[in-house]
C-alpha cells in the first residue's frame, strides 16, 4: 500500500471532485455538458421510433399557406376548420399550438359601423344591409361559436421578456390549476415568469380549456423538458398538452403528490409526480417533466390543414383522435432545437408529451437521483481509487472496462425498465479520469525503467522493442550469456575497397551512411538487433533480447527487403556520381550463444556459435554462385511462406558435415509463374549434375540462361560443369562441392 499511497491519494482527490460537483457544491461545465450528451444519446438509443396514431397533428404547411394564404388566417377560416375537424371527421378532442391575442379586424366590420355612424348615418338601406352583414362579419365570435360546448384547448405562453420594463402582458389567461400559497414551505424551483401571451377573453371563455406551451430550454438551447406546473403571480398554470390529457380523461384536479415526510430534509423539495386521476407524472426538483420523445420528426401523422377545410383528408385518420393544430412551415418559427432533431417542430413536443402522459412513459429525474448519484460516486470511486494501483496495467485496464460496461448497463437498464434517469457521464468521467490518473503516474515510473532497458539496449534493438522491453524491465535487466535457438544475418558490400579508393574520404562516409540508414531501418522493421557494423558488413540477429517465434521468418524478410530497398538507392547513388552498390547477404538459424562478451576493458552485447560463422561463410559464398542472398538449411526449414531455390550442397571449410544452400525469392503467392517454373528446371539441373550426367545438366543450363541472361547462377554452374569434366569427382561423389576457403 506504501508503494502505491500517491496513487491512491491523488484517485481520492479526483472522487472527491466529482463527489462535490454531484452535491452541487460547485458546477463543472464539462460535466454538465457531457450529461446532456449522454441523456440524448440513451433517449435516441431507447425511443420506440413508431408512429403513434392517437394524436394527429393538423399542419399549418407550406401548402396550407399557398392554399388559403399567409398566417394568421381569418378567424371564420380558423371556425371553418374547427367545425370540420368535429362535424365531418368526428375527432375527439382539438388542442391549438397556437394564439388568438388580439381581435380579428380583416372583416372591414369596424370600418363599416364607422361610416354607419358618421357618414352614413342617414341612410336607412345602409344601416339595414349592415345589420343583416354583421354577424357574418364578427369573426372573433364566429370562432367563438366553433369553440362553445366542444373540446377545445387554447395555447398560451409565458415570458420573462420585458417592453420598456413592463412585463408582457397579451390577451386572457385561464384559471390557475392551483392557486398562489399551495407550495408554501417547499423548497421547489418553479419555472416562474412575468409576463404571458393569452388569447382574446371571447375565445377564451368559449373553449374547454387553456394551456400553456412554454418549455423550458437547457442551457445548451436544447429542449429535453416542460413545465408541469408556470408560476406566475404566485399562482400555477398547466401546460397545453396536460389540459388535453385533463380533458381527455374528463377533467380530473391536479394533485402535487410528495414523498413521504420521515425521508424529507428542509432542502429536499418533496415533490416528485402530479397526478391527475389514474395518470401519474413524474416532476424534477423545478416540476419539469422530461419529455418522452418516441421518435424523430413525424411520429406522429401529419394532415394538412388545407386539406382538413377541402375536405380531401382521409376520415379514418381523423376519427376519435385528439388533434393538435400545429405549424411545422419554417416562416412561421415553430422549430425547436430538441435530443432527436435539430429542428423539430414544437407542436410534436405536445404529442410526445400527451401520449407519455396516457401511456406512463415519461421518465422519472425525481431530486432524490442527487443522493443516489454521490453514493455512487464515493462507492465506485473509492473502490478504484484503491484498487487500481495494485494493478498491471493490463489488468487495470481490464477492470476499467469492466467499470464502464457496468455503470452504463446498469444506467442503460434503470433507463429502460425502471424508467428512471440517473446521471451518467459523471461516473463514467470520474472512472476514466481515475484511470488516466494511474496510467499516467505508471507511465512517468515506467519511464525510468525504460530509460535503463535504452541504455543497455537502445544501440541495437529497434524502439518498438524496447518499448516492449520495458514493460518488464526485470526480465530484461541483465545481459548475462543464454543460449536459445536464434538466426544470424551477414550483409556484405560487393568489391568496397575499389569503390572506397574511387572516393574523397568525405564521399565515401556519406555514402556509408546513406546505405547502412535505410539497411537498419529494414533490420529494425523486422524486429532485428543490430550488433556491429564491420566497414560495409552489417551482422544482426534476431531471438534475443526479446524472444522471437518467428525470428527465421523475420530474418529472411529482413534480407529480401534489403536486396528491393537497395535497387531503389540506386538511382539517388547515381546522381550523386555514386556507383550502385552490390551486396551479399548470408542468413542461418540454429542455437547460439547471447549476450555482454568482450573483456573488462570492453564489452559488447552479441552472438556466437557454429551457426554464426556458418552465416558468415554463406554470405561470402553469395560471390560464387553470382546471387544477392543465400540462407541455411535450418533457415528454410524454419520459413514456411517463403519460396526458395535449392542452390548446391557444400562442405565449407573448417565443417565436415555438408550443408544444403537456398536462394530466397518472395514470398508465395508473389514469386512469378515463369520464375517458379525455371526453380523446377534448375532441380531436375541438380539432378543431371549429381548424377555426373554433364551432358544433360549443361543442356538444361543453357536452356535456362536463354531463358533468364541475367541469372549468373547458371553460368556459375556452366563453368563448375567444365572443371568438373576434366577432373572428375569419382563414382562415390556424393553430390557436394567443397570449399577450401572461408
Amino acid at each position: 500500500m506504501k508503494k502505491h499511497a500517491i496513487r491512491i491519494a491523488l484517485g481520492i482527490v479526483c472522487v472527491l471532485v466529482f463527489t462535490l460537483h454531484a452535491a452541487r457544491f460547485f458546477e463543472i461545465p464539462l460535466i454538465a455538458n457531457l450529461e446532456s450528451i449522454a441523456y440524448d444519446a440513451r433517449l435516441r438509443l431507447t425511443m420506440p421510433r413508431t408512429v403513434d396514431p392517437r394524436v394527429v397533428i393538423v399542419d399549418i404547411d407550406e401548402k396550407s399557406l399557398a392554399a388559403e394564404g399567409r398566417w394568421p388566417w381569418r378567424r371564420d377560416r380558423v371556425a371553418d376548420l374547427v367545425n370540420a375537424l368535429f362535424d365531418r371527421y368526428k375527432i375527439a378532442v382539438v388542442g391549438f399550438d397556437v394564439v388568438f391575442p388580439e381581435k380579428d379586424e380583416s372583416s372591414g366590420l369596424g370600418t363599416l359601423q364607422a361610416l354607419a355612424a358618421n357618414e352614413l348615418q342617414g341612410v336607412p338601406q345602409f344601416q339595414t344591409a349592415l345589420d343583416q352583414l354583421a354577424p357574418k362579419l364578427e369573426y372573433d365570435r364566429i370562432l367563438a361559436e366553433s369553440f362553445r360546448k366542444r373540446p377545445v384547448v387554447l395555447g398560451s405562453y409565458f415570458t420573462r421578456h420585458r417592453i420598456e420594463d413592463k412585463p408582457l402582458a397579451i390577451g386572457g389567461l385561464p384559471p390557475p390549476v392551483l392557486a398562489a400559497g399551495t407550495f408554501t414551505g417547499r423548497n421547489i424551483g418553479f419555472a416562474s415568469f412575468d409576463g404571458y401571451g393569452g388569447n382574446l377573453p371571447e375565445l377564451l371563455a368559449a373553449a374547454a380549456g387553456s394551456g400553456h406551451f412554454t418549455p423550458e430550454t437547457d442551457h445548451d438551447g436544447v429542449h429535453r423538458r416542460v413545465p408541469m406546473l408556470a408560476q406566475y403571480k404566485g399562482a400555477y398554470y398547466e401546460p397545453l398538452a396536460m389540459a388535453i390529457v385533463r380533458l381527455v380523461l374528463e377533467s380530473p384536479k391536479v394533485v402535487p403528490e410528495y414523498a413521504e415526510e420521515s425521508f424529507l430534509n428542509r432542502k429536499y423539495p418533496g415533490l416528485e409526480v402530479i397526478r391527475l386521476g389514474p395518470v401519474l407524472i413524474p416532476v424534477d426538483e423545478s416540476a419539469n417533466a422530461l419529455v418522452p420523445y418516441r421518435g424523430h420528426q413525424k411520429s406522429f401523422p401529419y394532415v394538412s390543414a388545407t386539406d382538413v377545410l377541402k375536405g380531401t383528408a382521409d376520415p379514418a385518420a381523423l376519427k376519435d383522435r385528439i388533434v393538435l393544430v400545429g405549424t411545422t412551415a419554417p416562416g412561421l418559427q415553430d422549430l425547436r432545437s430538441t435530443p432527436v432533431d435539430p429542428l423539430f417542430p414544437g407542436v410534436e413536443i405536445h404529442a410526445n408529451l400527451i401520449t407519455g402522459m396516457l401511456d406512463g412513459t415519461i421518465k422519472q429525474r425525481p431530486p432524490y437521483v442527487l443522493g443516489a448519484e454521490v453514493c455512487l460516486l464515493v462507492l465506485l470511486g473509492a473502490a478504484l481509487a484503491l484498487g487500481l494501483p495494485m494493478l498491471s496495467p493490463a489488468r487495470a485496464t481490464f477492470v476499467t472496462i469492466i467499470a464502464l460496461g457496468a455503470v452504463a448497463a446498469t444506467n442503460l437498464v434503470v433507463w429502460q425498465y425502471g424508467n428512471l434517469v440517473l446521471p451518467l457521464a459523471s461516473g463514467l468521467l470520474m472512472v476514466l479520469f481515475l484511470y488516466a490518473i494511474n496510467m499516467s503516474y505508471g507511465y512517468f515510473v515506467e519511464s525510468r525503467s525504460k530509460e535503463r532497458i535504452s541504455g543497455l539496449f537502445g544501440q541495437y534493438v529497434p524502439p518498438e522493442l524496447v518499448e516492449e522491453m520495458s514493460r518488464d524491465p526485470d526480465r530484461f535487466a541483465t545481459m548475462e550469456s543464454v543460449n536459445r535457438p536464434m538466426t544470424v544475418l551477414f550483409s556484405d558490400v560487393r568489391g568496397f575497397t575499389s569503390i572506397s579508393e574511387g572516393l574523397e574520404p568525405k564521399a565515401l562516409s556519406q555514402l556509408m551512411n546513406d546505405y547502412l540508414t535505410p539497411m537498419t531501418r529494414v533490420i529494425h522493421g523486422q524486429r532485428g538487433t543490430i550488433d556491429k557494423y564491420m566497414g560495409d558488413a552489417i551482422m544482426a540477429f534476431w531471438g534475443a533480447p526479446v524472444e522471437d517465434a518467428e525470428h527465421a521468418r523475420h530474418a529472411v524478410l529482413a534480407g529480401l527487403q534489403m536486396k528491393s530497398r537497395l535497387k531503389e538507392l540506386a538511382p539517388e547513388f547515381i546522381a550523386k556520381g555514386w556507383p550502385p552498390l552490390k551486396i551479399g547477404i548470408g542468413v542461418n538459424t540454429g542455437p547460439m550463444s547471447v549476450g555482454n562478451m568482450g573483456s573488462e576493458i570492453r564489452m559488447a552485447y552479441t552472438v556466437m556459435g557454429d551457426p554464426v560463422n556458418l552465416a558468415s561463410r554463406l554470405e561470402s559464398l553469395t560471390k560464387r554462385y553470382a546471387v544477392t542472398m543465400m540462407v541455411g538449411e535450418a533457415t528454410k526449414a524454419a520459413v514456411g511462406d517463403v519460396v526458395f531455390r535449392e542452390l548446391d550442397r557444400v562442405r565449407v571449410q573448417g565443417k565436415d558435415e555438408p550443408v544444403a544452400i537456398y536462394e530466397p525469392l518472395g514470398l508465395q503467392g508473389e514469386v512469378p509463374k515463369d520464375a517458379m517454373d525455371r526453380i523446377k528446371l534448375f532441380q531436375q539441373a541438380l539432378k543431371f549434375y549429381r548424377a555426373q550426367d554433364w551432358d544433360k545438366a549443361e543442356l538444361q543450363l543453357l536452356n535456362l540462361q536463354r531463358a533468364d541472361p541475367s541469372d549468373g547462377l547458371y553460368q556459375a554452374f556452366l563453368e563448375r560443369i567444365a572443371y568438373l569434366r576434366s577432373h572428375p569427382p569419382g563414382p562415390g561423389w556424393d553430390g557436394v562441392f567443397d570449399f577450401d576457403t572461408k
